[in-house]
C-alpha cells in the first residue's frame, strides 16, 4: 500500500481584495520562536474525477503533481478527529506514473463505481513556504503562501481559467502543536486581513471559478451525510411521512458503506466491523419496511447485501474468536497452563486467518460488489415506494416494529421451551438474529416515534448482546473442542483447552439464565405500549 500522512490545515484567502501583501510577524504567536523561509517552489498539478465530479462532491482528491518534494499521485480521503476544527484528510501518495495508481484508484472505487477517471482542472502553484519552529528548533507547522492559477479545458475545447492567493496553515506531522496554535496563526492572519477560505480546496475552488456560465458549480466538498450520522437526530417528527423516515435511514446505512470501503481496504481499526454492520442494517431495514419499500426490488439486493457480510465476516469472525480464546488463556493461573497452549492457539488462529484479507479484497474489487454499488445507487434514485409510503410515519414505522417485535417473541418463547442442548443453542441463535432485526427496525423509527422508541432500541439491544455472548460461546466451545483434539493428536495435554471449554460452558448456562428476567423487563406493557400510536 502507497504512504499516507495526516494533513491537518486551513486556508485563507490572500488576494487583493483581503488587503494582506505579506505575511504577519508569526513570532509574536505563542510557541514559536523562529520563522524560516524555505524558499520557492513550482507544483504543477492535474487533478482527476469522474465526468460527474462523483469524487469531489464526496471531499476527494485525485492529483497528480510534479515539484516540490512530494512529486507524485495524491489521494485526499476525508477523515475525523475529534475537537478539530479545519480540514483534515488523509493523503495517501504513490509514485509518479502516466496512469492513476490501482493502489489509489481502488480506494475510490465505493465512489467512482465504473465510471472512468478523466483530467478535470490543472493548478499550477508558485509557493513560498515559511516553518514555524519552537526554541528547541523543533517544526511546529508549515504556513505555505500559494499563487494559484487553474485552467479547466471543457469538451467543446473552450477552456475556463481562474487565479487567486491563498494561505495554508498545516500542523507538522507528529508533532505537539495543535488547535491553540492553529487558532494563534488564524487570529495573526486575520488581523492582517487575510479571510477563511469559502472553498474547503483548491480543487473546489478552482472547480467553482471556472464552471461554464449558466451551469451548477460542482457540488460542495462534505455535501454526503457523514457515516455515523445518527439516524434519530435530524428534523422533528411532525409532517413526515414513512417513506421518507425509511428512506433516510436506508440513506445513512448506504453512505455508511460507501464510506467505510476505503478504510476496509486500508485495514483501519473497526473498519470492516462497522462496514458489515451497515450491510446488516440496510438488510434488515428492506425486510422490516416491505410495506414502504417494495420487496420486488429489494429483496435480491439484500440477498447481495447478505453475500457482503459474509465477506466481511470471513476475518472479523476468527479475529473476534481469536481474542476471545486469547484474553480467556491469559486469565488462566499459568500453574493450570499446560503444554504449549499460548503457541498453539497462536498457530490455530494465524492459520485460519490466513487469505482472509486477500479474499476480502477480491471480492471488494470484483464485478458483484460494483453492481451491488451501482443498484444501491439506483434505488435511492428511484425508490421503489408502496402506497403506505405517503402515509404519516407514525403508525406506519410502529406497525412495523410491532410485526418484528412479535416475531422477537415467538422465537424467545421458543428457545426457553427448548431443552438445554443443541437444539436450544440454535433457537437462542435464531431469537438473536430476530433481536437484531427488530434493534433495527425500532431504531430507523426514531425519527417518527422519538424517546420511545430510542429506549425501546436500547432495551433490544441488551437482548441482542445476552443472546450475542451466548452464540459467541457456542462458537468458541466448538474451536476449543478442535484445539484440544490437535493437542491431543500431537501427544500433547488437552487439560487446558478442557479447562476453557468448561469455562465458555458455565458461561452460556448464566446467560441462558439471565434471559428469562432481561426478556420480561423487555417485554413490559409500558415498553411494547411505548409504540403504539
Amino acid at each position: 500500500m502507497a504512504d499516507t500522512v495526516r494533513e491537518v490545515e486551513r486556508k485563507y484567502e490572500a488576494d487583493a481584495a483581503a488587503g494582506i501583501d505579506r505575511l504577519p510577524d508569526l513570532t509574536r504567536v505563542d510557541r514559536v520562536a523562529a520563522v524560516v523561509e524555505r524558499g520557492t517552489e513550482t507544483l504543477d498539478a492535474l487533478y482527476y474525477d469522474t465526468a460527474d465530479q462523483r469524487l469531489a462532491a464526496d471531499g476527494i482528491t485525485l492529483r497528480r503533481r510534479t515539484g516540490g518534494s512530494d512529486a507524485g499521485w495524491h489521494l485526499k480521503l476525508p477523515a475525523a478527529l475529534p475537537g478539530v476544527t479545519g480540514s483534515v484528510r488523509d493523503e495517501i501518495r504513490a509514485p509518479l506514473a502516466d496512469t492513476p495508481p490501482p493502489d489509489l484508484t481502488a480506494l475510490a472505487r465505493s465512489r467512482t463505481r465504473d465510471a472512468a477517471l478523466v483530467p478535470l482542472v490543472r493548478l499550477r502553484t508558485r509557493r513560498t513556504v515559511h516553518e514555524l519552529r519552537d526554541a528547541d528548533g523543533a517544526l511546529l507547522a508549515e504556513v505555505a503562501v500559494d499563487d494559484v492559477a487553474a485552467r479547466r479545458r471543457y469538451p467543446e475545447g473552450a477552456a475556463g481559467r481562474a487565479h487567486w492567493r491563498e494561505i495554508e496553515v498545516e500542523l507538522a506531522p507528529g508533532g505537539g502543536a495543535g488547535q491553540e496554535l492553529l487558532d494563534a496563526v488564524e487570529e495573526a492572519l486575520t488581523g492582517a486581513g487575510a479571510r477563511p477560505a469559502a472553498a474547503p480546496s483548491k480543487l473546489a475552488r478552482a472547480l467553482a471559478e471556472t464552471a461554464p456560465e449558466g451551469t451548477p458549480e460542482a457540488a460542495p466538498e462534505g455535501a454526503a451525510r457523514p457515516a455515523g450520522e445518527d439516524a434519530g437526530r435530524a428534523g422533528g417528527r411532525r409532517g413526515r411521512t414513512a417513506g421518507e423516515v425509511v428512506l433516510r435511514y436506508v440513506r445513512v446505512q448506504v453512505r455508511a458503506i460507501v464510506e467505510l470501503d476505503p478504510a476496509a481496504r486500508r485495514d483501519l481499526p473497526d473498519a470492516v466491523h462497522q462496514m458489515r454492520v451497515a450491510t446488516r442494517r440496510l438488510r434488515s431495514a428492506f425486510r422490516s419496511y416491505g410495506a414502504v419499500l417494495d420487496r420486488a426490488a429489494t429483496d435480491p439486493l439484500g440477498a447481495e447485501l447478505k453475500w457482503l457480510a459474509a465477506e466481511l465476516g470471513v476475518g472479523r469472525d476468527q479475529e473476534v474468536l481469536a481474542d476471545r480464546l486469547t484474553t480467556a488463556l491469559a486469565e488462566v493461573p499459568r500453574t493450570l497452563r499446560l503444554g504449549p497452549v499460548s503457541a498453539r492457539l497462536r498457530t490455530w488462529s494465524v492459520r485460519r486467518h490466513t487469505g482472509a484479507r486477500d479474499r476480502l479484497l477480491d471480492a471488494l474489487d470484483g464485478p458483484r460488489y460494483l453492481a451491488l454499488l451501482e443498484n444501491l445507487h439506483a434505488l435511492l434514485g428511484a425508490p421503489p415506494l408502496r402506497g403506505p409510503a405517503a402515509r404519516p410515519a407514525p403508525k406506519v414505522v410502529a406497525g412495523a416494529v410491532r410485526k418484528d417485535y412479535r416475531r422477537l417473541a415467538r422465537r424467545i418463547e421458543d428457545a426457553l421451551g427448548t431443552p438445554a442442548g443443541p437444539a436450544r443453542d440454535e433457537a437462542l441463535h435464531s431469537a438473536r438474529k430476530a433481536a437484531k432485526r427488530t434493534r433495527y427496525a425500532a431504531e430507523a423509527a426514531v425519527p417518527a416515534l422519538g424517546r420511545p422508541a430510542a429506549k425501546f432500541t436500547r432495551r433490544t439491544k441488551q437482548v441482542q448482546q445476552l443472546l450475542g455472548d451466548h452464540q459467541d460461546s457456542v462458537v468458541a466451545r466448538a474451536a476449543l473442542r478442535e484445539l484440544a483434539a490437535q493437542a491431543h493428536r500431537a501427544g500433547e495435554s488437552g487439560f487446558t483447552f478442557g479447562l476453557l471449554y468448561g469455562r465458555e460452558e458455565a458461561r452460556a448456562a448464566h446467560c441462558e439464565r439471565e434471559l428469562p428476567a432481561l426478556w420480561a423487563e423487555v417485554s413490559r406493557r409500558r415498553h411494547r405500549d411505548a409504540l403504539r400510536v
